[in-house]
Parts: structure tokens; C-alpha cells; sequence
């Protein structure tokens, strides 16, 4: 018996030694380099540092912008790169405004929307929308001539071998040009907007190769793909200065002025056409080096070279990979482990890459602009919560500067609708200044994002310090949502809406009430916030209280709930079985609630499996229906979920979720994945066990660490 104990004992020690087993992360990482072998449009890679992204063909620059321009396009994009065409009819935001009275109870809220007519008030909306815009600050690439003189093309370019390698964030790009190799280098500083490139290539010493910094006007359009080379007029290009190793070109538009400086080997930078410029080097060397930094100023920097960036990237990455979170899949009999591993780690890599700014990031992050290059708060939620569940708190912290430096515009915002509180703008530039939008307007589920993300910040480490930093936007957020709460005196509760347009965007803001995704996030925050109050040793709000316990039931039909309680036939009728089936999200984005019933949360995610129209919803759509099932306590339809054969629900070679034609890349699908894996890995409050959303039927051999629960 006691050598029993003894075995049994050993056996446990072993055991926990295998569970406690560092991952081996550059492994990890590295197994899922991406390799490119030919010119496939939707294969570019990027480099960045979170504010500044520069994404490159597979000469490791931007080479062939028009070539790519469809595909996953060649932008230069940073935080602080914004334009305005001139206002010359001098419109005003408030010729965009409608006053709205839905729940006839004499509001006269006033929404910007986009009116039809008059033709004046028309052309203020198209303004307003358009402007500001994010810029694409210029094409870098590598201009190359062929023996008879020609400039080669895209179809030039032969024997390609190009590898990111993601631990490092180096890009190394091989082909040839008739016969002769070029190799190239490509890395960005990790500190400011700044690149550096190394090339070697006997086509420098025949002067067959130089590189060109190219300036497109803005496109004016929802999409600027870094390719539009009209009104070559309307802007101005000028070199302010160079010598054999420097330049330095300033860049005019309406209301942007920016600075582009070059720093290279020995050669000679000079204008070779409109907005066009060429560095030729030496011919007395087959290698180069140069760095191209943006900035908004004409200030001095250091010169610096292609191994500085190097050191910097090298670093940097480094000190990310090695930070929070990280799992392995390696050993999983299950034939989506390895797929499932590859897009979360190209989804780290890219999140980190195009949203660790100070705001929140574009759908299309810093690569080409999706609604003039703004923010959308409400999918804030998807680009930030998983940088807490990661263990990577202060990626998310940063971008939270945002509602701090928009705070007043919010408050205004909510003031003009007869509002206490901060009602958080929808879709604005990095300002906070208001875009008109007959969708955008009527949002409300962003409002409790701010309290959500906040709550995470606290519970990485329960530091009372960030309540004391957000309180206020907490307070104000609260504020709004218990004020926005219309008492309904009939049925002594407090409804949403009318007056709302949901999540899931297909139904008319006149018209709907009560969705089950926004009630149950009003009530979940609404009580956190009252948790902020407590834990500040301050007295709980009367009113806040008040609109919690009186808050409308989550609306339920036959057994299932209602996407909205105002449709009745959100499973009969087709156009409400479109868009997101965000009532799913009412259990898994928000945690479960008193005010439901898992046994009809089961039965409405069979109804919505069943029959919604998968081919027109969006990337983060199958995430969302995962942690649905995982809280559920259905592991394999959450993976399923995950691996749902929709063409929204691509991943690409490069890592980035492909929607359609219009949007190549959307980033909120990339943070869905990472939020729910990190879910499904650490659980949720409620949860027990290892593991809770993996099955436990021996096909997942998982090892993971630093993760934390969502609430």
C-alpha cells in the first residue's frame, strides 16, 4: 500500500511537471512564418509598431502599388496622418442634423444623419463624412530596369522566395530580374514611423536598381487603397534638402503638411517627376541601406540605417512575444489545432502591428481605409478586449486615451439629445468629431464598451488606481444608459428604445425596442458600475438602481429569444436573419445574467445554427457564436463556430480575415479569435475546470499560460 502511495505520488509530481512545462514560444511563433513564393495580391505582409504600418509586395517594398491595389494594398498609414479637403461652401455640422421625437414624449433629439434634401443639407453630410480623412502618407518602392532600358513590371519578377519571420518582424524578400538576384530586408522602428531597408543586388552597380518615394492624393472615397495618383494639382511635393547620404521632402495638401526623411548609403536623391523621387546609389557598391521615417514635423532626427531598425524590431518583438499570454497546440490529433494555432498567432502579430495607438483602430487598421480611414467605437470591444485576456492590459490602456481626449465632444453629443452623461461617438476621426450616418447615429451597444474594457484593466491586478483613472468616464457612461432608459408607465419597466438601431443592423431605428444583446450588456454594466461606486467606498446611484431592477425581460417567443422584442418573426422573416445574429452575444460577450435562461439561450443558438443566412454576416460573427457555445458548455460547436465554412470566415495566407471584395482585411474578426480562444482557454467567472471550452475527448493537447478569465 505505501509503495502505491509512493507511485501515485511520483506519478502527480510528473504529471504537474508536464502541465507546469514552459511553452517553448519562438517555436511556436515561428512555425507559422508566412512564405511567399509568387505575386498573389492578397499575400502582402506589413511592418509596424502599432501607430505606424508600412505593408509590402514581394520585393519587400512598395513596389507595384497598382498591381496590389485590390488586393491587400500597399499603404503607409500612421496615427497622426490625417487631411480635410477645403470646406469652400462653408457647411455646418448642424445642417446635417434631424430632430427625432420616437417615443412621443416632446425629445426633439437631434441625430446626424445622412438627409437627402435638401440638396445643401445633402452635400454638408457627404462633407462631414468625408472629412477628416486618414492619409496614405506615400509609396516606397523599389524601382527596377530591365537590359533594354524599360522599367520592369510585376511579371518581371522571377524566382521569389520572400519570409516574414514573426518573432523577429523582419521581413526577407528573394527574387530575380532577368537572371540577377536582389535580396532585400524590410523592418520598422518600433518607436517612431520609421522603416529601414537593406538590399543587396549587382543590379545596383549596374544602376539597374534605385529606390522612389511616390505621393498619392487622398481618394476622397470609403476606401483610399494607396493608389490614387489623380490631382496631381492639387497638392504639393518638394525636396527641402539633401546631400549624398540625407533628403528630406515636404508634403502639401489642404490641411495636412508632412515630412518624409531619407538617410542612406552614399547616393543621390532627386525629383524624376511629379510628386516622384528617386535615390540612386552609388554604382561603386552592390549593397544599400536606407531608412524613411514620416512625421508630421520638420524636426532633426539621428541618422540611423537599416541595422538600427533591425536592433529595434529584434527588441521589440522580442519583448512583445515573450510578454502574456501564449499557447501550443503541438500534439492535437484534432486537424484544425494547427490552423487554429496559425491564426492566432498571425493575429497577434497583426493586431500588434496596426492597433497599439491611442485609439481605436480602423476595421482595416493601417493598411487602406474602410469609411475615410475612422474608427468605429462600437467595434472597439473587438479590437481591445483581447489585449486584456492576453495579459497584455497596457496595449488596451493605450487606446483607451481616446475617450479622454473626446470626453467633451461625447457630452455635447448627449446634451443635444436631452441626455445626462456621455453618449460615445460611433464613427469619428481620432478627435472624437462626429460623422453623420443613419446607421452610425442610433447605435447604442458601444456605450457599455467603455465600462467593459475598463473592468478588465481593474481586474488585471485590482489596482485601485485605474478606478480612480476611469471613474469618471465609468460615471458618465452610466450615466447616459440609466438616463437613455425610457420608463414605460404601462408596464412599470424601463425599455430601450424606440429609437434604436442593434448590433444586428438590419432593423429601423423607428421602430425597435428591446434587443436581447443591448438589454443584457445595459444590465451587466450598469451593475459594474455600481461595483465602481462601491469599491470607491461611494454610495450607490438611486437612479441606476432603479432602471437595473426595473429593466425590460430579455424578450422570449416559443421558447427562443427574440433578436428585438419589436419582431416577433426574427426567425420567420428573412431580412432579420441576416447581418449579425448578435443575440447570441447577449451569453458569451456579455456573462450570464439572472435575466437568463440558459435552456432558451440553448434553443435560440440551434434556431439561429439552423437557419440564419451565414453568407451575410461578418468576420466576427463565428467568434461571438463560439463563446456563446462554449458558455453553453458545448465545446465542439464553439470550434465548429470558429471553423465555419463562410467565405467571411477566411483567414488569409497572411493572417488577416477576408470579408469580401470591398473589405480584404477586418480586423474584428483577428481580435474575435483571440478573444475567444483566450475564453474558451482560461474560462469565464462562472467556469470550472482546465480548459472549459476545448472538448475533453483527447483530440486537444493544449499547453497554455498567462491567460486571465473573462468576467
Amino acid at each position: 500500500m505505501k509503495k502505491i502511495a509512493i507511485y501515485l505520488s511520483l506519478f502527480c509530481i510528473g504529471f504537474s511537471s508536464l502541465n507546469a512545462q514552459k511553452i517553448d514560444r519562438k517555436k511556436v511563433v515561428q512555425r507559422h512564418n508566412v512564405v511567399n513564393t509568387k505575386a498573389d495580391t492578397l499575400s502582402t505582409l506589413t511592418v509596424g509598431n502599432g501607430k505606424f504600418a508600412y505593408t509590402v509586395d514581394i520585393t519587400g517594398m512598395q513596389s507595384f502599388p497598382e498591381y496590389y491595389k485590390n488586393g491587400v494594398s500597399l499603404g503607409t498609414q500612421s496615427e497622426w496622418g490625417w487631411n480635410s479637403f477645403p470646406n469652400t461652401e462653408n457647411f455646418k455640422f448642424e445642417e446635417t442634423l434631424k430632430p427625432y421625437d420616437f417615443n412621443n414624449d416632446g425629445r426633439k433629439a437631434l441625430y446626424s444623419v445622412q438627409i437627402k434634401e435638401p440638396e445643401r443639407n445633402k452635400k454638408a453630410v457627404e462633407y462631414f463624412r468625408v472629412n477628416q480623412h486618414r492619409l496614405q502618407l506615400g509609396n516606397v518602392g523599389i524601382e527596377l530596369i530591365k537590359k533594354n532600358g524599360q522599367k520592369a513590371q510585376v511579371s518581371d519578377i522571377q524566382n521569389i522566395n520572400q519570409k516574414i519571420d514573426l518573432w523577429t518582424g523582419i521581413i526577407t524578400s528573394e527574387f530575380s530580374l532577368e537572371g540577377t538576384p536582389v535580396k532585400v530586408w524590410t523592418a520598422s522602428f518600433q518607436n517612431s514611423d520609421k522603416i529601414g531597408v537593406k538590399i543587396e543586388s549587382d543590379l545596383i552597380s549596374q544602376k539597374r536598381l534605385k529606390v522612389f518615394a511616390k505621393y498619392p492624393y487622398p481618394s476622397g472615397q470609403f476606401l483610399d487603397e494607396a493608389a490614387s495618383y489623380g490631382n496631381a494639382d492639387k497638392h504639393s511635393t518638394k525636396i527641402i534638402s539633401s546631400n549624398s547620404t540625407q533628403g528630406l521632402i515636404e508634403h502639401k495638401l489642404q490641411s495636412a503638411d508632412y515630412f518624409t526623411q531619407l538617410y542612406f548609403t552614399d547616393g543621390k536623391l532627386s525629383e524624376a517627376g511629379k510628386h516622384y523621387f528617386v535615390f540612386e546609389p552609388s554604382s561603386k557598391s552592390k549593397n544599400l541601406e536606407l531608412t524613411v521615417e514620416f512625421s508630421e514635423k520638420n524636426q532633426k532626427s539621428n541618422k540611423s540605417l537599416f541595422a538600427d531598425a533591425e536592433k529595434e524590431s529584434i527588441s521589440g518583438w522580442k519583448n512583445f512575444w515573450e510578454s502574456g499570454a501564449a499557447v501550443d497546440f503541438e500534439g492535437s490529433t484534432d486537424k484544425r489545432a494547427n490552423e487554429l494555432e496559425r491564426r492566432i498567432v498571425l493575429s497577434e502579430y497583426l493586431t500588434k502591428v496596426q492597433c497599439g495607438g491611442s485609439n481605436p483602430p480602423q476595421e482595416t487598421g493601417l493598411t487602406f481605409n474602410s469609411w475615410y480611414g475612422k474608427p468605429h467605437t462600437e467595434m472597439h470591444w473587438w479590437h481591445g478586449v483581447h489585449f486584456a485576456l492576453w495579459g497584455r492590459p497596457e496595449i488596451l490602456e493605450k487606446q483607451l486615451d481616446y475617450y479622454f481626449r473626446s470626453f467633451e465632444k461625447a457630452k455635447k453629443l448627449a446634451e443635444r439629445q436631452g441626455y445626462k452623461g456621455v453618449r460615445w461617438i460611433k464613427m469619428s476621426d481620432n478627435e472624437g468629431n462626429e460623422s453623420p450616418s443613419s446607421v452610425a447615429a442610433f447605435l447604442i451597444w458601444e456605450q457599455p464598451h467603455l465600462i467593459y474594457m475598463t473592468e478588465l484593466l481593474y481586474r488585471h491586478n485590482k489596482d485601485k488606481k485605474v478606478l480612480e483613472k476611469y471613474k469618471d468616464l465609468v460615471y458618465a457612461t452610466a450615466e447616459f444608459m440609466a438616463d437613455f432608459a425610457t420608463y414605460d408607465k404601462e408596464k412599470k419597466r424601463y425599455n430601450l428604445g424606440k429609437g434604436v438601431i442593434p448590433a444586428q443592423e438590419v432593423f429601423p431605428a423607428k421602430d425597435t425596442y428591446n434587443p436581447t444583446y443591448e438589454v443584457a450588456y445595459w444590465d451587466w454594466a450598469l451593475k459594474v458600475a455600481q461595483q465602481w461606486k462601491e469599491r470607491l467606498g461611494e454610495s450607490r446611484d438611486k437612479k441606476w438602481d432603479d432602471v437595473i431592477n426595473k429593466l425590460a425581460p430579455l424578450p422570449v417567443q416559443d421558447g427562443v429569444y427574440l433578436s428585438t422584442e419589436s419582431a416577433k418573426d426574427s426567425f420567420t422573416f428573412p431580412k432579420w436573419m441576416t447581418d449579425h445574429p448578435a443575440v447570441l452575444g447577449a451569453l458569451g460577450m456579455v456573462p450570464e445574467s439572472p435575466k437568463l435562461d440558459k435552456k432558451i439561450m440553448k434553443n435560440t443558438l440551434d434556431i439561429v445554427w439552423e437557419r440564419w443566412n451565414w453568407g451575410h454576416t461578418w468576420g466576427w460573427d463565428f467568434p461571438m457564436t463560439a463563446m456563446n457555445a462554449a458558455r453553453l458548455g458545448l465545446p465542439n460547436k464553439a470550434l465548429d463556430a470558429l471553423f465555419m465554412d463562410v467565405q467571411t470566415n477566411t483567414y488569409l495566407k497572411n493572417g488577416h480575415n477576408f470579408q469580401d471584395g470591398r473589405l480584404r482585411i477586418y480586423l474584428p474578426g483577428n481580435g474575435g479569435v483571440l478573444t475567444t480562444v483566450a475564453m474558451m482557454l482560461e474560462g469565464w467567472d462562472s467556469s470550472t475546470g482546465q480548459f472549459p471550452g476545448f472538448p475533453k475527448d483527447g483530440t486537444w493537447k493544449i499547453k497554455a499560460e498567462g491567460f486571465k478569465k473573462m468576467p
